[in-house]
């Protein structure tokens, strides 16, 4: 049995016609509203008051919110079942539909927040059975017959903000699986002993929220008995008391509470009895910022004795004593951040071993803090502290404002990792200064107005150095040959805006000590010189910031002992900043052997000329950024290496000539890579000829750099190839079948006939049907039935292979349905012949559509017009393939070719080529 390899009539007929039955789903099918990707639909933002329905129906993720939706209808869901998250937060939904769930039923999480959602019944979320997320936030909720009754795998539950009157969500329990529960900015003013009591059976419970809730005024004994696993309780912004966190504090007695919030409450003072309650709880974590503390009495924490994170941010603490954080002896975290503020009679006080009870404090932060001063004592005790953070903060005498080997003593027992003292209004550090910082590893000195030399001693004992940064200092700080000769383990040295222009102009480099460096910043320093070993012994230096300095001779040929070639000693250079520094030329061997240099940047500098083989070595260079320069010719020679890896390139706004030789590489450059090139059409701009003045370069037209001087070549290619295509076509005219012949017998010897697979030909009893007129019936049997016995082929016709016990027409309809092919035998009596016009041809045609096969096959024996085939078959040649149509030869010679030729078109398979 042969099987059908290609397709007879064009792929085109089937989608026009496909179009004509169906336009409006393929119209449908454009997604012009909402972006896919990933199986996530975001449908945000777009003014829809439905679901759109042309969506991938395999997404996971749909967002409709800030539409103008007002229901939620399940049936517009139901193309998509296999959604998990569904958001359609801020419409104007005003109630949520039982069936939503059930087209929906592995939907995990849902939010409904800002809508106008009323009555919530039970029924809404019965078939929300694997909803493990729910936010109803700022709704006009009225609960109705347990709502939340059936929902056992939800874990997340938001009802804030819809002027709840009571905590209790049902009266039965519920929500076995419930770890967080938000209640805020509702309108109870009563927590009452029951209201929990449907969620005693919510083991996983950890979390609630009643943020913001101000009308709250009342906690009953044992309101929070039911849920007694509960770890974490907020109430920020509830504007309470003393004597409400007082009443709080003993409801959380019985309470597994590791957490508690209480930011922006109203308190003003703490009392030795503000925590008592929490006395046989496992708080870790405390939160009292934006408070207005001004008073914290000895011993208020002394019930938190498992404490280890307290927030004091944003307090108006007056003093801190000895006994202030008495009991804390497991607090690991302390922030003081704004906590000390002066007034306008005084300035807090820490006295002396204020922090001594916090012998296991590792990180205290003492940000934008102002206190008198600090003493041989202040910080003593702290025996674990790692981190001291001092930013922003004043502390020393007016008159004094240094650093001495007394200001830090305190710290000497401590294992300090971490120093920062930015913004602290320094002008100088004396020697020894940090001697006690055995272990201190990064120093921040950065934004101080230190003025002075560093002779090396200022930074005695810091052995274990590594990070030091000393930047924007107003550029008052002069070098040494010994500056760093005691921070040898130094890696990040900071330097911007504070060196005075002329300190690196010293025989011996401050930075030769430096061996393990690998982040070096000189920013903004005005440096005018540099000389030759500034750098060396920098082996491991990855970065170098130079970046708006004056370094404008450089580099200059005509400079006076030639170019500084300052990078030779860094072969190891990854980032190189050399922008605003008015340079106009870079010389040859400037960037030689860095071939790790991944960043380079010269923007803003005068460049024009580069020489061709000035970026050879950088192999390895990722971002290029040369903007706002003067560079007129973008050429290979010169820009061929560093663009081959590149992955952003920025070069705007320079002066471009686009002519050929300056620019023509460079956009067919732009035209083929994958390089991200910020601002291409706005920000490269040619500034010549006068053709292209003001046009994006990209406008260029690189047809114009076509060279049309070798017409004489040209013309004798062009005569050879006219000359050999005329000998082709007159071998072809007169050989061509011969030629095809052969070429068909020796390829379907080697491939065979078929193309079509097995199972095609399983599914149909005949090869091909073979309709004719009555008068051609013997030319058939002279001609087409003696195939069957040279080949494997079977035909169907209607005069032998008619179905016994059927009408004539019902044998036809069964015959042509069981034949893969139908084989037109054109002449013009079959175009005359009642049967085959009427119901035959119809039959057949309408068969090969409806069916979705490509299966006609047309001989002609005779010349018909294509204006007779259309009226009579409602075929055209043009309908089909080339290979399909046969034309029976006058010629004896050549019958054996068109035969090859109709076993091949048997041969096509039926399925239509995608």
């Amino acid at each position: 049995m042969l099987h059908v390899a290609g397709s007879c009539i064009p792929a085109w007929v089937t989608l026009v016609c496909t179009f004509i039955v169906s336009a409006y789903h393929c119209t449908a099918s454009l997604k012009a509203t909402c972006s896919v990707q990933d199986g996530r639909a975001d449908c945000s933002h777009r003014s829809l008051s439905s679901v759109p329905q042309d969506l991938p129906t395999n997404i996971t993720s749909l967002d409709m919110s800030h539409n103008r939706m007002t229901t939620a209808p399940p049936d517009s869901l139901k193309r998509y079942a296999g959604l998990l998250h569904l958001n359609v937060s801020y419409n104007s939904i005003k109630n949520l539909d039982g069936g939503l769930c059930k087209n929906l039923p592995g939907l995990q999480t849902l939010n409904l927040m800002h809508n106008e959602v009323y009555l919530l019944k039970r029924e809404d979320l019965s078939h929300c059975v694997k909803l493990t997320r729910l936010n109803m936030a700022s709704n006009r909720l009225k609960l109705q017959d347990e709502p939340f009754f059936l929902l056992q795998s939800l874990k997340y539950l938001d009802v804030s903000t819809n002027k709840l009157k009571s905590a209790m969500l049902g009266s039965q329990p519920q929500l076995p699986s419930l770890v967080t529960l938000d209640l805020g900015h509702n309108s109870f003013s009563t927590v009452k002993r029951e209201d929990f009591s449907f969620l005693k059976h919510s083991p996983s419970l950890e979390v609630i929220s009643l943020m913001s809730s101000v009308s709250l005024e009342k906690l009953e004994p044992g309101c929070f008995k039911p849920i007694s696993g509960l770890r974490m309780l907020s109430l920020d912004g509830s504007l309470k008391g003393s004597l409400f966190i007082s009443d709080l504090c003993s409801e959380l007695s019985g309470t597994a509470i590791g957490v508690l919030s209480l930011r922006n409450i109203g308190l003003t003072n703490l009392t030795n009895r503000t925590f008592l309650g929490l006395k046989e709880t496992n708080l870790t974590f405390l939160d009292l910022s934006s408070n207005h503390i001004g008073q914290i009495e000895d011993g208020s924490f002394r019930y938190l004795s498992r404490l280890q994170t307290l927030n004091l941010t944003g307090n108006n603490i007056k003093r801190l004593t000895p006994g202030t954080f008495q009991g804390l002896n497991l607090l690991k975290n302390l922030q003081l951040t704004k906590a000390l503020v002066k007034s306008q009679k005084s300035s807090p006080v820490i006295e002396d071993f204020s922090f001594q009870p916090l012998s296991n404090l590792e990180n205290l932060i003492l940000q934008n803090t102002v206190f008198v001063k600090i003493t041989e004592n202040t910080f003593k005790g702290l025996t674990s502290l790692t981190e001291l953070d001092l930013s922003w903060s004043s502390y020393l005498h007016t008159q004094e404002r240094k650093i001495s080997n007394k200001s830090f003593v305190s710290l000497a027992d401590s294992p300090l990792r971490k120093l920062n003292l930015i913004g602290n209004a320094l002008v100088g550090i004396e020697p020894g200064s940090f001697s006690w910082a055995k272990k201190l590893s990064v120093l921040l000195l950065s934004r101080n107005f230190i003025d002075q030399t560093f002779s090396g001693k200022e930074f005695e004992g810091l052995s274990q150095l590594q990070e030091l940064h000393i930047s924007n200092n107003t550029q008052k700080i002069d070098l040494t040959p010994e500056s760093f000769a005691n921070v040898t383990n130094l890696r990040v040295l900071l330097l911007g805006r504070s060196l005075k222009a002329e300190t690196l102009n010293h025989d011996s480099s401050p930075f030769r000590p430096l061996s393990n460096l690998t982040v070096l910043d000189l920013s903004n320093n005005n440096i005018a010189n540099l000389r030759e070993n500034m750098l060396e012994g920098l082996e491991n230096l990855r970065v170098l910031k130079l970046q708006h300095n004056n370094l404008v001779r450089l580099w200059k040929n005509a400079n006076l002992g030639g170019p500084v070639l300052f990078l030779k000693h860094t072969p190891r250079l990854v980032s190189f900043e050399m922008d605003f520094n008015g340079m106009d030329e870079i010389p040859t061997a400037a960037l030689r052997n860095l071939t790790q240099l991944r960043q380079l940047s010269f923007s803003n500098n005068l460049l024009n000329n580069l020489q061709d083989s000035v970026f050879d070595d950088l192999t390895s260079l990722k971002v290029l950024r040369l903007e706002k320069n003067f560079i007129t010719a973008v050429r290979p020679e010169v820009f061929r290496t560093p663009m081959s890896n590149l992955s952003v390139l920025v070069m705007g706004k320079n002066t471009f000539d686009c002519s050929c030789e300056s620019i023509l590489w460079f956009v067919k450059w732009l035209n083929n890579t994958n390089t991200s090139v910020p601002g291409l059409r706005d920000q490269y701009m040619c500034n010549t000829p006068l053709l292209y003045f003001n046009h994006s370069i990209m406008d260029f037209d690189p047809l114009s750099c076509k060279d049309m001087t070798p017409f004489q070549a040209l013309y004798i290619l062009t005569s050879t190839v006219v000359l050999m295509l005329i000998f082709s076509a007159l071998i072809y005219r007169f050989h061509g079948w011969r030629i095809q012949f052969y070429w068909n017998i020796l390829i379907n010897r080697i491939l065979g006939f078929s193309d079509a697979k097995v199972e095609e030909g399983r599914k149909f009893e005949f090869d091909a049907y073979v309709m004719h007129a009555e008068e051609d019936t013997r030319w058939v049997e002279r001609r087409i039935v003696p195939l069957e016995k040279k080949t494997q082929i079977r035909f169907c016709l209607d005069h032998r292979d008619s179905m016994i016990g059927m009408s004539k027409l019902e044998s036809i309809v069964v015959n042509i349905g069981n034949s893969r092919k139908i084989l037109f035998v054109v002449t013009e009596k079959l175009l005359k012949d009642p049967l085959c016009r009427q119901f035959k041809v119809h039959h057949a045609l309408h068969q090969v559509i409806e069916t979705r096969r490509d299966s006609a096959v047309l001989i002609f024996l005779q010349d018909v017009p294509d204006y007779k085939l259309s009226r009579s078959l409602f075929l055209r040649k043009g309908m089909l393939r080339q290979s399909c149509i046969l034309n029976w030869p006058p010629q004896r010679e050549r019958i054996p070719a068109l035969y090859q030729k109709l076993l091949i078109a048997l041969g096509m398979t039926n399925r239509l080529q995608e």
